[in-house]
Parts: C-alpha cells; sequence; structure tokens
C-alpha cells in the first residue's frame, strides 16, 4: 500500500482538512461585501455576480451526493489528490479570470469541488484516527466550517476597503496548492467503500436537477428582485425535486444516503436543528451585511470580529464536552442565541452602532454551538461505517436551507413594508420564526423518543459496530401513551 511521508501524522491530516475547506467557505461570505468591486473588475452587471454565486452554493449543495457515491466504487485518497488538483486549478482561474464567464466556471467549480473535499477528508478525520482523537476533530471542523464562515465578512470588508479583490481570491489560490501538496504528502491507497454498490442514477439525478433549478429560482429571484415565472417556478420545481429525493432514498432498499437509517428521534432532531439553525442565522447575517452596505467596509469588517471570537470559544468549548451528555443542550443553546441575535437586530434598526457587534458575536455563538454539535448529534446516531454517506444527507440539507434561504430573505427585504428598513425588519422576522419553530420543533422531536441524556461511548462507536448512544424511535412517547390508553 502506498503512503505519503505524512501519512500517520495528525496534524498533517488536520492541516489537510484546514486547507481543503477554509478557503471556499471563506469566500462564500467575503464576497458579499466584494460584489461591487468585483463586478467593475469582471466586466459584468452585480446581478450576474449574484446568479454566479447562487449556483456556486447550489454545486456546493449537490457535490455531497456525488462524493459519496464516488467514494464507494473508488479508492478515496486517489479521488482526494484529483479534488485538490481541480480546486487548485480552479482558484487560481478565479484569481486571475480576465473576463465574467470565466470566473464564474471558475467559481461554480469551487462550490462543487470543496463539497467533494469535505465528504472526502472530513469523514476520515474521525474514523481513521483514535477514539480519542474525536473530540478534538469535532472541534477543529467546528472552527473550519463555521470558523470560515464567521471570518467571510471581516476578510470582505477589509478586502474592500483596499479597494480590491484579487488578492484574496490569489491567497485562496496558494491555500488550495498548499492543500494539493498536503494530499500527496498524506497519502494512504485505500481501498473503495464498496465497490460491488449499484450507482444510484436517479438519487444523483434528481439531486443535481434538484439543486440546480432551485438555485438558479433563487439567485433569478435576488439578481432581479421580481417575483416572475423565470424564478419561481425554478425555485418550486428545484424544492420538489430534492423533497422527492428525500423520499425516494426512504422507500429504496440500498440507498445512496441513510435516509430511513437516519429517521430515529435523536438524528431526526439533530438535522432539524442544524437546518433551522443555518437558514436563520445565514438570513441575519446577509440581511446585517445589506445593511451595512450604507457604512465603509472597514466599519464592516470590525462588527465582525466578535463573530469569529465567538465561533473560536465555542469551537473550543464544543471539544471540551464532547465526551458529556450535554451536547444536545449545547445545540439547542445555540438556537436561543441566533433567536437573540434577531430580536436584538430587530430593535437595533435602522441604527448602526456598538450594537451590532453584540449581534455578529451572538450570531458566532449560535452557529458555532448549533451547526456541528447537531451534526455530530445525527452522525453518531449510526454506525461508524454509514458516517460519510450520512455527512453527505446532512451537509445537503443543512447548505440547501441555509444557502437557498438567504436569497429569498434579501428579495423579501426589498419587497416587503413601505421602505427598506420596514422590509428588513419584516424579513428578520420570518428569521426570527424559522429560529424560533428550530428550538420548539428540536425539542419536541428529540423529547418524542424519550431518549436519555448521555455521553457518547466513542470507543464503541469507532469499534464500528453500533452507534455511540441509543436513538429511539420517533414520536415513541406519543405512541408509548396511546396504549397506554388503549390498555386501561
Amino acid at each position: 500500500m502506498r503512503r505519503g511521508p505524512l501519512a500517520e501524522s495528525y496534524p498533517g491530516a488536520v492541516a489537510l482538512v484546514v486547507c481543503s475547506l477554509v478557503p471556499y467557505l471563506v469566500l462564500t461570505v467575503a464576497i458579499l461585501s466584494l460584489d461591487k468591486l468585483m463586478s467593475r473588475g469582471l466586466g459584468t452587471s452585480r446581478s450576474t455576480l449574484d446568479m454566479a454565486v447562487s449556483l456556486s452554493a447550489g454545486a456546493y449543495a449537490v457535490g455531497t451526493l456525488l462524493a459519496a457515491q464516488l467514494a464507494l466504487h473508488f479508492p478515496p485518497r486517489r479521488l482526494l489528490v484529483g479534488y485538490e488538483a481541480c480546486f487548485a486549478v480552479a482558484s487560481i482561474l478565479a484569481a486571475s479570470a480576465p473576463n465574467a464567464p470565466v470566473f464564474i466556471v471558475a467559481f461554480i467549480a469551487q462550490g462543487l469541488l470543496t463539497s467533494l473535499m469535505l465528504i472526502a477528508a472530513v469523514p476520515p478525520l474521525v474514523t481513521v484516527w483514535p477514539a480519542r482523537k474525536i473530540p478534538t476533530s469535532a472541534g477543529i471542523l467546528n472552527l473550519c466550517i463555521f470558523g470560515a464562515v464567521a471570518v467571510g465578512p471581516t476578510v470582505g470588508g477589509l478586502q474592500a476597503a483596499a479597494h480590491g479583490w484579487r488578492v484574496l481570491f490569489w491567497c485562496v489560490a496558494a491555500v488550495a496548492v498548499t492543500a494539493l501538496l498536503l494530499s500527496v504528502l498524506t497519502f494512504r491507497d485505500d481501498p473503495p467503500q464498496d465497490p460491488g454498490a449499484p450507482w444510484d442514477i436517479v438519487a444523483l439525478v434528481l439531486g443535481v436537477t434538484g439543486c440546480a433549478a432551485a438555485f438558479f429560482g433563487a439567485g433569478e429571484l435576488q439578481a432581479t428582485m421580481k417575483a416572475n415565472p423565470r424564478s419561481v417556478v425554478p425555485l418550486v420545481a428545484g424544492a420538489a425535486l430534492l423533497a422527492l429525493l428525500v423520499a425516494y432514498e426512504y422507500r429504496r432498499p440500498n440507498p445512496l444516503v441513510p435516509v430511513k437509517a437516519m429517521s430515529t428521534s435523536v438524528p431526526v432532531a439533530g438535522i432539524f436543528v442544524a437546518t433551522t439553525t443555518s437558514a436563520a442565522a445565514f438570513g441575519v447575517t446577509e440581511l446585517l451585511l445589506t445593511v451595512l452596505r450604507r457604512s465603509s467596509p472597514t466599519t464592516t469588517a470590525i462588527i465582525f470580529i466578535p463573530e469569529v471570537i465567538a465561533a473560536v470559544a465555542i469551537a473550543a468549548l464544543f471539544a471540551a464536552l464532547f465526551r458529556t451528555r450535554f451536547i444536545p443542550p449545547l445545540a439547542l443553546g445555540g438556537l436561543l442565541m441566533v433567536v437573540a441575535a434577531a430580536v436584538l437586530l430587530i430593535v437595533a434598526l435602522p441604527g448602526i452602532g456598538p450594537v451590532m457587534a453584540a449581534i455578529t458575536g451572538l450570531i458566532g455563538l449560535g452557529v458555532a454551538a448549533s451547526v456541528a454539535p447537531a451534526l455530530f448529534i445525527a452522525g453518531l446516531s449510526l454506525r461508524a461505517q454509514l458516517l460519510q454517506r450520512a455527512f453527505a444527507l446532512i451537509e445537503l440539507s443543512r447548505a440547501v436551507t441555509a444557502f437557498l434561504t438567504a436569497p429569498i430573505l434579501v428579495f423579501l427585504a426589498g419587497t416587503l413594508g413601505a421602505g427598506p428598513t420596514s422590509g428588513t425588519v419584516d424579513a428578520l422576522g420570518i428569521c426570527l420564526a424559522i429560529a424560533v419553530i428550530g428550538f420548539v420543533g428540536g425539542c419536541v422531536l428529540y423529547l418524542s423518543g424519550k431518549p436519555r441524556l448521555e455521553a457518547p461511548d466513542l470507543e464503541r462507536w469507532h469499534g464500528g459496530a453500533e452507534p455511540a448512544w441509543e436513538s429511539p424511535p420517533l414520536l415513541r412517547a406519543l405512541r408509548g401513551r396511546r396504549q397506554s390508553r388503549d390498555t386501561g
């Protein structure tokens, strides 16, 4: 078996994951502050750039399915090296793009390749190394995914203040080349997961067409600020196809993503909390960035610094609490932080002041405390062998809800109410409602199975035979009451 010189290095594996995930995730938020400069530099309209951002997010969402399918049939680390090489090329093209078409193709490719790398690199960081390292890996993944998103507005604001955008993209290209080098140095020539598994063509077609249609519709909605058939029809049709994908995978005997296996109380609650938190928090963030457009880019950069600090602090807390029974309460507490951020922003508008920094801090606390813990709650409820495919389903759901909700909310903010401020307040009210529904629904779904609040047995889970904890059937408590009533 061929191995790189750092194949047995845990720090090398961590560095590979960090360099693979952070660059694009920083760009997804930083670009919101740079769209004016970029549209001017690329000779295109801001609406065209908005569409490119939306399609790139769609490519990120659907790439999780494709990565899970390819990992079943081909050696995963060889695939990862190929993904890293393509990502490096796409990043160089995006940084040096002479015109809009080259940039758009490169940026969409960056989104697709990042999700391919995520599914190929992240689960092995949890399953390959000893169980004692799982809490550290969980904290690092939290920081990579959500800390990168948190630092995006500050990085974007600083770049906008410097009246440039290519420096950021060249930095991303440099990190991408570093990730390619690390993928070679840490190489392990592992075999495919299940080369005899069937190709789930229906799931791939539903996922690709559903994401393409939905994200095109959302991008068109934000770009034109008009709810016409060109935007609404593909958005609704795409969402329907993605719902059909979940239903199809639930009924399939050997599904690509284990929907039925994850339909017990604990993983359903975890996915529900993760998706609602992502939708509400990303919506609040984009609405706040829209409000801050009338401020200087430096002000925007400074206001979002507390979000970065909060994300780092919660990542450390998450790692410290990972072996305890307090991960579910941490996830639900994060949703309350998002609720507080939405309420505070509604009260603060239309003024812009120090309170905005408190709002970003609450967003950082909420997302870092809620989303990653909720994802691990779902993943640890299954056997370790299913983690990669489970993670693909979870990340597809989270990406769709987060990246689809934000442009819809921006559209609503621009069309609801008597003016921009009242429209933004109405859109923030929707974010608040999503977060409240997430908290209440997460509690109900989790408690419906009457699970014990227990610490995860990581050694048992890491062995591959059993989940880390018991996940009772969904609505077991309600069924128990019905049986008691019938017996009485």
